[in-house]
């Protein structure tokens, strides 16, 4: 008989109804994708291989308390809790996802003709770190959106999709926390150049 592909949502019934292979074809089918988010997200593979085990850990329990009701997108659910999963990471961390200390931004600083001094590095860590208090002072659902679509670079219609809202909500997020930044900016007196 021939090896049928079976879509996501019979798969999901299989496996709920006793059929363990059947969640090893739903991982083996959406791992890349899943796995390069995340990796996207917290630039680490041992990280990145924890919060995925994580996030498929979650994924068993949901589907064994027969709590899943997502039909036909178990994709973007599972997407839902890998990035949920990052952003409680980086709140226990109580740290936002700058480009720092990666070994990108290192190395392009020194190979730079003009090696930057004590000086500009502590005023770029001086920028970061009020703009990164800033941040935790915008509502939570603006500061998630900014924070999606600035440090995560994610597209409008994939942070509406994550955090299951419209994209014009999306978009309306994005455009308060901007505004709402830029009053906190003023406010603060904070010169944001280097």
């Amino acid at each position: 008989m021939a090896n049928l592909v079976f879509p996501d949502a019979v798969l999901v019934k299989n496996y709920i109804n006793g059929d363990e292979s059947a969640l090893a074809s739903l991982i083996e089918r959406h791992q890349s994708k899943i796995y390069g988010f995340i990796y996207s997200k917290v630039n680490d593979s041992d990280l990145s291989n924890d919060i995925f085990q994580d996030t498929f850990i979650k994924v068993i329990k949901t589907l064994k308390s027969n709590a899943y009701n997502e039909e036909g997108k178990f994709l973007s659910w599972v997407m839902r809790i890998a990035h949920n999963l990052i952003v409680d990471y980086y709140r226990k961390l109580n740290k936002m996802p700058l480009y720092r200390e990666t070994e990108e931004y290192s190395i392009f600083n020194y190979m730079s003709d003009n090696a930057p001094t004590i000086e500009s590095k502590m005023i770029t860590e001086q920028v970061e770190s009020d703009l990164a208090r800033l941040l935790n002072e915008l509502p939570e659902d603006q500061k998630e959106v900014l924070i999606m679509r600035m440090y995560q670079d994610l597209s409008f219609k994939e942070i509406a999709e994550l955090t299951g809202v419209s994209i014009n909500t999306a978009l309306g997020r994005m455009r308060y926390a901007v505004i709402n930044l830029r009053k906190l900016i003023e406010k603060n007196q904070i010169i944001l150049t280097n």
